[in-house]
């Protein structure tokens, strides 16, 4: 049979200390466990190499042999002079003859795979490791939650107090967050005893320990209440203020209702992510608003006040002779109130846009002949045109 390398089997060094040996076997052992990759060979294969390099490295006196030797066989001693012969013709560890029972979880070679991980797995096994304790249940701080809120423009400007439904958890009221009462160790129902759960990331797949029973695939019988999560689902109405002055995607945080900790732990808490509606003619940028409001003819070339509308109501606007269109004025302090300092506001920016008459009578043709008459100028002589 041909030689193993296993600490190369175990993906580790040479010079591994006894818990570093353990807790590769361990990662291995939960991946390539039968229980976990019903009906496939290659794992089946990959966990008994796993099982065998465990039981020679994790064993003093057989890993001096197999550093010694290249293999392990119990006739050799390690304390013997190394002959190459004697270990040429000395027979290999061989684990070939081990097959595994779906059903019964028990070896041909008098054994049984399930006694080997009555450790890692639960069974009530004869093997002389014991089984690893689940870990006890620790303080944990609740998730947070996110929900979206539709806003007007008008509300985004003067704020929004309201309510919302939420659907939230809190604490486990017969556990108190524990998962369990402190019943007896059955198997993990989370990760079913492997001590690994999936989760995804994007489009990537990975597990990672069971945060329920710490790995051990393992655990204290259920709180019936919550089924182990130590917390129960809740709906409740939270009131929510919305301050002046938010915008798309900003967050308002609402302490401590979200998602219920455990064993005392807080809440985590609720964040509202607004998403604030368009105004037919009000455009924000910032702090500030942007208005476009058409003017006549006169009025540019005359002067006068005119009325521009705000979102707070009517506002006098001065329009001096020969406005051109297009020309901007400011209205101070008639924009969004700032986040940051609700005393401090943005200004509002009036664009004006010169509108022609849509009908223009025989006299109002003459009217402005007469005008380009006594007013002959070319508005493109700057650029050379005649």
């Amino acid at each position: 049979m041909a030689k193993k390398d296993y600490y190369q089997i175990l993906g580790i060094k040479k010079d591994a200390k006894a818990d570093e040996i353990k807790k590769s076997y361990r990662r291995l052992a939960r991946k390539y466990h039968p229980d976990v990759n019903p009906n496939d060979k290659a794992s089946e294969d990959k966990f008994k190499d796993v099982q065998e390099a465990y039981d020679v490295l994790s064993d003093d006196k057989k890993r001096k042999v197999f550093d010694k030797f290249g293999y392990y066989n119990d006739n050799l001693d390690p304390d013997a002079p190394f002959s190459s012969g004697a270990g040429a013709g000395a027979p290999g560890f061989d684990f070939s003859g081990f097959q595994w029972d779906t059903a019964t979880g028990a070896g041909g070679g008098g054994s049984s795979f399930r006694d080997i991980f009555s450790d890692l797995f639960g069974g009530a096994g004869t093997g002389t490791r014991p089984a690893p304790e689940p870990p006890k249940a620790m303080p944990k701080r609740g998730r947070d939650i996110e929900i979206p809120l539709a806003m007007s423009f008008e509300e985004a400007f003067t704020g929004l107090t309201t309510n919302i439904t939420v659907n939230r958890s809190e604490q486990c009221s017969r556990c108190n967050g524990a998962g369990d009462t402190g019943g007896p160790i059955v198997q993990c129902t989370t990760c079913k005893g492997t001590g690994q759960v999936m989760r995804s990331g994007g489009r990537l797949q990975f597990s990672q320990e069971c945060p329920d029973c710490g790995g051990t695939g393992r655990r204290r019988t259920p709180c019936s209440l919550c089924n182990g999560k130590g917390t129960t689902p809740k709906t409740e109405q939270v009131k929510i203020k919305i301050p002046a002055g938010v915008d798309t995607g900003s967050r308002v945080r609402v302490p401590k209702k979200g998602h219920g900790g455990r064993l005392g732990a807080e809440p985590g808490d609720l964040f509202i992510v607004t998403n604030v509606g368009k105004h037919p003619f009000f455009t924000r940028k910032g702090d500030n608003i942007y208005v476009t409001v058409p003017i006549s003819v006169p009025e540019a070339a005359l002067g006068t006040r005119i009325e521009v509308p705000t979102v707070e109501g009517k506002a006098q606007l001065k329009i001096p002779p020969g406005t051109e269109s297009g020309q901007k004025f400011r209205l101070r302090e008639r924009g969004f109130p700032s986040l940051r300092n609700p005393q401090l506001r943005g200004d509002q920016f009036v664009e004006v846009k010169i509108a022609l008459p849509r009908v223009i009578s025989e006299e109002t043709k003459e009217l402005l002949r007469q005008f380009e008459k006594l007013n002959a100028e070319n508005p493109r002589k700057t650029m050379g045109l005649e």
